[in-house]
């Protein structure tokens, strides 16, 4: 069961867990009011940072002045987010309808998609949106590897639904593919596999939901750009996809076609899968203790790890032990401690580390001094979008 938040009150995403889990009834809607600032920096060609503008920004720059965002993702070069109202808003390109706003048209401030006040979940590929709303789920955008689940390869360009079930509860979206958990505990996949990054034990794409293996104890999953992080509830971590740079973290540079245990900890919480070009994954993990881990390619010091050196297996960046979340963007990491500071490294030619500059980092630096940040989001196309308390 969900946690309050450091605010004491629940997000829309926590309602619906407390729902879809029983605790509370799924026969009436609690609004929620908080107050989470959202901010954007790094390469804006698109305006996909939502400023109004295309310029690039190398530090924190707040999004217009609408608050109240609980939940934010980013694409190669689109952005969606969800308010505390359960209202979706995108921004940033518009080709193939990945705004999901009826038209191909580009925007670079926020704007709201439909009416619905329910929506729990987003995530956003490179060409294609999925979001989740009541359980049902929704996709939108480029459909040419049948990343929409759609069974169909035709674009869309606004929200449609996909199957009848009524028990999703999270996503993730890699390039041209997705994959997503139910309440029950079960993993599903579609969309493009070339490299075995559906885990289904081949290398066939996928037009329409397909189930994983039958486990039903998965918790998390995060997809790069053509492999795949998962973790079960028994805190054990898996991986399958390319594995050219080691970022499967299996001590090989094998691919997999199915999920396959790194190592023997059963203390991993959160997880990263990153999406820096075809052949150039890397991958993060924080344990329950608070400890940062990081493996995979290393060409621009992404791991944290103080040297260009790739790492087949988890290495632990530094010693300590307050690290609370993680995302990976292009060549670059970003994560939040426990105390509430934001810290990036990695590659920087865009500003896409938000440190004022655009040197590259090759171990973690505070972003600015801001003690309130809640969770983060990077892209292929090296932009960021925070949100902060």
């Amino acid at each position: 069961m969900a946690e309050t938040n450091t605010k004491g009150v629940l997000t829309v995403g926590e309602v619906y867990e407390r729902q879809t889990t029983g605790v509370w009834p799924t026969s009436w809607y609690v609004p929620v009011v908080i107050t989470r600032n959202l901010w954007t920096w790094g390469r804006n060609p698109d305006g996909q940072l939502g400023v109004n503008n295309t310029t690039y920004r190398s530090s924190p720059v707040q999004v217009a002045t609408l608050l109240n965002w609980t939940t934010v993702t980013m694409g190669a070069n689109h952005s969606i987010a969800i308010k505390s109202d359960g209202t979706l808003w995108t921004w940033g390109n518009g080709a193939e309808g990945r705004l999901g706003l009826s038209d191909i048209i580009s925007r670079s401030s926020p704007v709201q998609v439909g009416a619905l006040t329910t929506w729990t979940a987003i995530s956003a590929g490179f060409g294609h949106s999925v979001a989740i709303k009541g359980g049902t789920l929704w996709t939108w955008g480029r459909a040419s590897q049948g990343e929409l689940g759609q069974g169909t390869t035709v674009t869309r360009s606004s929200p449609i639904q996909v199957g009848a079930l009524t028990t999703w509860l999270s996503i993730s979206c890699g390039y041209q593919y997705v994959t997503a958990i139910t309440t029950t505990g079960t993993l599903w996949a579609w969309g493009r596999n070339a490299d075995g990054q559906l885990g289904i034990g081949n290398t066939l794409h996928r037009s329409s939901p397909t189930q994983i293996g039958t486990l039903t104890t998965w918790l998390a999953v995060s997809c790069g750009y053509n492999h795949t992080v998962a973790i079960r509830t028994n805190g054990t971590l898996w991986t399958w996809g390319r594995g050219t740079n080691g970022q499967l973290g299996n001590a090989t540079t094998l691919s997999r076609s199915s999920p396959l245990q790194v190592g023997a900890l059963t203390t991993w919480s959160k997880i990263a899968a990153g999406s820096s070009g075809q052949q150039n994954g890397h991958t993060l993990g924080v344990t329950t203790g608070g400890t940062l881990w990081a493996w995979g390619n290393n060409n621009f010091t992404q791991l944290g790890l103080g040297a260009a050196i790739l790492r087949s297996s988890p290495v632990q960046v530094g010693a300590l032990t307050n690290w609370s979340t993680v995302t990976i963007g292009y060549f670059s990491s970003t994560a939040v401690k426990t105390n509430g500071t934001l810290w990036a490294w990695g590659r920087n030619n865009n500003g896409s580390l938000g440190l004022s500059n655009v040197a590259t980092y090759a171990s973690p630096k505070q972003v600015g001094t801001l003690t309130t940040w809640i969770s983060a989001a990077a892209s292929h196309g090296q932009g960021v979008v925070a949100i902060s308390s």
